[in-house]
C-alpha cells in the first residue's frame, strides 16, 4: 500500500527551548485511522524506526513521530541546563502532541479530515518506551523532589513497549543510575492494554540483571497485557531502530518481521474489539516449525 510520509511538521513548544520537529507517516487512503504516537529512543530523532513505522502506516495507521531533545541531531551542550530534565520533556512531548491533534492535521493536508481520535495508541523503544509507558499508567518519582510522576492519560487505549526498561534502585548498572535518576519505573498502576516486546538476550548497559528485567513491565502491571520474547533478541530487536542502523548487533529480518506483524495486529484488536487479528497472529507464530519467540497473555 501507499505511504504518505511528511516532515518536518513544527509545533510550537513554549518553554522548551525550542519548538517540536514531527514526522507524520499515513496511508496514502482511507479514513477514520487509528493513531500511534512513537516515542524514540535515546539520541534517535523522527528519522528512525522505519521498519516499525513504514508498516504501521501502510497497515493502515497515522503515526506521530515527534524528536526529543535527547537527539543526537540537535547536539545539545553538555552543559545545557535542560539536560538533566529531558524525562520531563519526554513526556511533555507527548501530551503536547496529543493536545495539538488538530494542529497536526491542519499542517498536513494529506491527513485531514481522516483521524480517529478515539483510537488512540502511544509505542516506543528503549527510553521511549519507558516515556510511552507513562501515558498508559506508569509511574516514576521525580529525582528533584521525590514525588510521583503520574501522566496517565485517557485519550490512549493501548501501547507496544519495545525494550522497555525495568524496575531501578539495585537493578539499574551504576551508568544508569547516574545518566537516568528518574528510572525507578512503578508498573502496579499501568492498567491501559500493552504489548511488551523484549529480547531473551538483551544484556544491555542500562542493569545489572539479565535479559528478564526487560519483561518486568508485563510482568509487575495490570491487566490486560501480552508479552512477545524474541528468540535471540538483543537491545535493536533484530532491527527496529532503522534500515542499516550500526546499532543494531542482532540483525535479524525475520525478527523485525514477527514484531511487525505481532504489534499492528495487538493494536488492531485493542482499538477495534471484536477483530481477530492478535488472535490470528498468535496462533500463527506459535505453529511455525520455529517461532521466532513466544507469546505469553493475561
Amino acid at each position: 500500500p501507499l505511504v504518505v510520509s511528511v516532515a518536518p511538521v513544527t509545533i510550537p513548544a513554549p518553554g522548551r527551548g525550542e519548538n517540536m520537529q514531527v514526522r507524520v507517516s499515513a496511508p496514502a487512503s482511507g479514513v477514520e485511522l487509528p493513531v500511534i504516537v512513537f516515542s524514540h529512543g535515546n539520541g534517535q530523532s523522527l528519522h528512525g524506526y522505519g521498519p516499525l513505522v513504514d508498516h504501521w502506516a501502510a497497515c493502515g495507521f497515522v503515526v506521530i513521530q515527534p524528536t526529543h531533545l535527547d537527539s543526537r541531531t540537535l547536539r545539545l551542550a553538555p552543559d545545557d541546563p535542560r539536560r538533566s530534565l529531558i524525562w520531563r520533556s519526554r513526556e511533555k512531548d507527548l501530551l503536547r502532541l496529543l493536545d495539538e491533534l488538530d494542529l497536526i492535521e491542519a499542517a498536513v493536508p494529506a491527513i485531514r479530515d481522516r483521524l480517529n481520535r478515539d483510537r488512540i495508541a502511544v509505542a516506543g523503544h528503549s527510553w521511549g518506551a519507558q516515556t510511552a509507558s507513562m501515558l498508559l499508567g506508569a509511574t516514576h518519582p521525580d529525582p528533584e523532589d521525590g514525588s510521583v510522576v503520574d501522566i496517565a492519560d485517557a485519550r490512549v487505549r493501548a501501547g507496544v513497549l519495545l525494550a522497555v526498561p525495568g524496575t531501578g534502585g539495585a537493578n539499574l548498572s551504576p551508568f544508569a543510575a547516574e545518566r537516568f535518576p528518574f528510572m525507578h519505573p512503578d508498573f502496579s498502576g499501568m492498567a491501559t492494554p500493552a504489548l511488551v516486546v523484549a529480547g531473551d538476550n538483551d544484556h544491555g548497559a542500562m542493569t545489572v540483571r539479565g535479559p528478564d528485567w526487560w519483561r518486568e513491565a508485563f510482568d509487575l502491571s495490570p491487566g490486560d497485557k501480552a508479552l512477545f520474547t524474541a528468540f535471540g533478541g538483543e537491545h535493536s530487536l533484530g532491527g527496529i531502530p532503522g534500515y542499516e542502523a550500526r546499532e543494531t548487533t542482532d540483525e535479524r529480518p525475520e525478527r523485525v518481521a514477527a514484531v511487525q506483524r505481532l504489534s499492528t495486529a495487538y493494536l488492531r484488536s485493542r482499538l477495534y474489539p471484536g477483530d481477530a487479528a492478535w488472535d490470528e497472529a498468535v496462533a500463527a507464530l506459535r505453529a511455525r516449525p520455529e517461532p521466532q519467540g513466544r507469546i505469553e497473555v493475561r
